[in-house]
This record gives C-alpha cells, structure tokens and sequence, in this order.
C-alpha cells in the first residue's frame, strides 16, 4: 500500500469488509501466541509427564542394545521389533496429539473458527519463486527477525536473572549425591521453564494487540470505498429515492380512486382535505380514505365535486383528522362525536336518515 492509499484510508473497516478479509484468511494473529502454547505444552510434557515417559522408552532402549532379545539363530525375530516400535509409537502417540491440539488451541483464542473458502484455489504468487523471495527479504521479514533477537534477549536476561542466585550453590551439589543432584536439576529446570513461559506470555500479548492494530490498519477504508459498500449493500440513493416516489405516486392513485366512493370530504377549508367514508350496519366506524394538504388537497374536493361527495367545512376537525389518522384507518374514539355530527349531516342531506322532530 503507498503512502497516498495510506492517507487516504482514514475510515475504520466496516463488519463486511473484515467479513470479507476472514474469508480470505485474513485475520489478526500473532505467531507468538502459537508459539507459547506449543512451548508450554512440550514443557508440561517434559517436566511432569517425563518420568513416566522415560520408563517405558528404557525398557524398549534396553532391549534395542540387546541383540538376543531381537535375533535368534533364525534371524531377526520381527514380532519382537514390531512390539518395541509399537511401544515407542504408543508412548509419543499422546505427546504428539497434544502439541497438535496446542497449536490448534493458539489459533482458536485468536481468531475462532476460520473457513477461508476463498483461498482453496491456486494462486500462482504463493508458489512463485519471485514473490517468494521478495517476501523472504521483504521489511516484514526484516521486522520478525529483529522481534526474534528482542526475543531472545528478553528470554536470556530472565534466565540469567534467575540462576545467577544460584551460581554459589554450585560447590554444594557436589555434597547431595545423584538422586539430591536429579532434584535440584528438576527444581532448576522447572522454575528456568515458568520463567521463560512468563517472559514469553508478555511478548506474546504485546505482539498480539500490534498484530490487531497493524490489521485493523490495514483494513482500513477510504471515504469513496465506504461509499461505494453503502451503494452496494443499501442501495443507491438516487434508485431507492425513484423507487419511494413511483410507490407514493401509486399510493396516491389509490386514495383518488377512493375519493369517488367517501361518504364527505372534511375540509380546512383550504389547505386541508379528509375524506371520511362509512355505511351504516357494515362499518364500527368511520374510515379515512384519503387526505392531503394544499395541491392535493384541491385535487380530493375538484374528484369530490366531480362525484358528488359532500364537502363540509370543518377546520378543527380537518386538522385532527389529516394529522392524526392514517389512510384506511378507522377514526379514534376522541373524534367520534364531532365526525357523528358530520356523517349524520351529510345522511340528512342524503334523506338516508330521517331530521329529529322537536318533541
């Protein structure tokens, strides 16, 4: 990437993009983190499974230096050495399935489960011997190595700083025999091996949190890439603005073709229009059928002329009306009343209901 995309990208990656990346197996993960569950492993395996380990391994190397357990006038006895190299498979069968199920384990504490199906085919960088040793000399290969000999360092002061203590009591190991001699080795061994562990375990999360933040870096996307992901994902603008006007035009239509068919039209008497349709036995109450301010509002009382429709001036209750109801909604309980006046208005007019006489 040069220093332009790099100034340009200052937007931080979207969730699709990084979807993208963990798909192409791209993904934040330290090698040190593989690394310190490998080791740590190997070292349980060493220190606390070692002796019982060893046991069988010396039998079997016994009698390996034996020739007559392996030979015999015959020749050599092949059940004997298939049974000394089954004990020798079956004694590192688990050490190995456990340093398998370490580096596994490094890479699932990381990065989860990662199925990078796009990266199944062939691609003919990674097997070219060009960009193979490009990459060998590239300033990434450069910045491992010099993290490695920091590494080493950090270890090798740790262990220094350990043993030093320990350097006057070497004229007395001379004084506790073999078996006080094994256990201070063992003693020594395991407290160089938790040191290191530990050392290890700080280089490792200092190694991960850069490896997350060189990623996300990395990932990040310039102004007219986010753009282009919100067209694509959304959709564009100007589309879904063409595509909301064509549905209003068409909700419109509707509401005209129902003005023919209200029962009255409410009015402001200008800037309002409501019209109201109910029948009698059919309907639990009024429904609004259409409504508009201004130019269309004009348009519902020229159909209703048109059709006949009873328009009433109303202005409060226009307003209540187009503000408060939506189109093929029944009239709310509060408008009752005042909407009751109106319908049985118009129905007198009408001659479906018959004007009260005084009594």
């Amino acid at each position: 990437m040069s220093d332009t995309d790099s100034d340009q990208r200052t937007e931080q990656p979207s969730q699709r993009k990084l979807a993208q990346a963990r798909g192409q197996g791209q993904v934040a993960q330290s090698r040190e983190i593989n690394s310190w569950f490998v080791l740590a492993t190997g070292a349980a395996v060493v220190l606390l499974w070692g002796p019982s380990l060893a046991r069988p391994l010396q039998a079997t190397l016994a009698r390996f230096l034996d020739p007559a357990s392996l030979l015999d006038g015959d020749g050599i006895l092949w059940d004997a050495v298939r049974s000394m190299l089954g004990t020798v498979a079956t004694s590192f069968a688990l050490p190995l399935a456990l340093f398998v199920a370490a580096a596994l384990a490094g890479s699932l504490v990381q990065t989860g489960l990662v199925l990078a199906t796009d990266r199944l085919g062939v691609d003919p960088s990674r097997v070219s011997p060009i960009q193979g040793f490009s990459r060998l000399f590239s300033l990434r290969s450069a910045s491992e190595f010099i993290k490695s000999l920091i590494k080493v360092a950090i270890i090798a002061a740790a262990i220094v700083r350990l043993l030093a203590p320990e350097l006057d009591r070497l004229s007395l190991l001379t004084k506790v025999g073999v078996p006080g001699l094994i256990g201070e080795i063992y003693q020594g061994l395991l407290r160089v091996a938790l040191s290191v562990l530990v050392a290890l375990a700080a280089i490792a999360l200092l190694d991960y949190f850069y490896q997350r933040f060189a990623f996300m870096r990395g990932q990040r996307m310039s102004k007219q890439e986010v753009k282009e992901e919100h067209k694509q994902t959304e959709g564009d603008p100007r589309v879904k603005a063409r595509l909301r006007q064509i549905r209003m035009e068409r909700a419109r239509k509707r509401m005209m073709a129902a003005v023919p068919g209200a029962s009255v039209v409410v009015t402001n008497p200008t800037h309002y229009a409501v019209a109201l349709k109910y029948e009698m036995g059919e309907m639990g109450a009024p429904k609004v059928v259409a409504k508009g301010a201004d130019l269309i509002a004009d348009r519902i009382r020229e159909i209703a002329r048109e059709n006949d429709v009873p328009i009433v001036e109303n202005p409060p209750l226009a307003r209540a009306l187009y503000g408060g109801v939506e189109i093929d909604h029944e009239i709310p309980p509060e408008h009752y009343r005042a909407v009751a006046e109106v319908i049985n208005y118009v129905f007198r007019l009408k001659g479906k209901i018959k004007a009260r006489t005084g009594s």
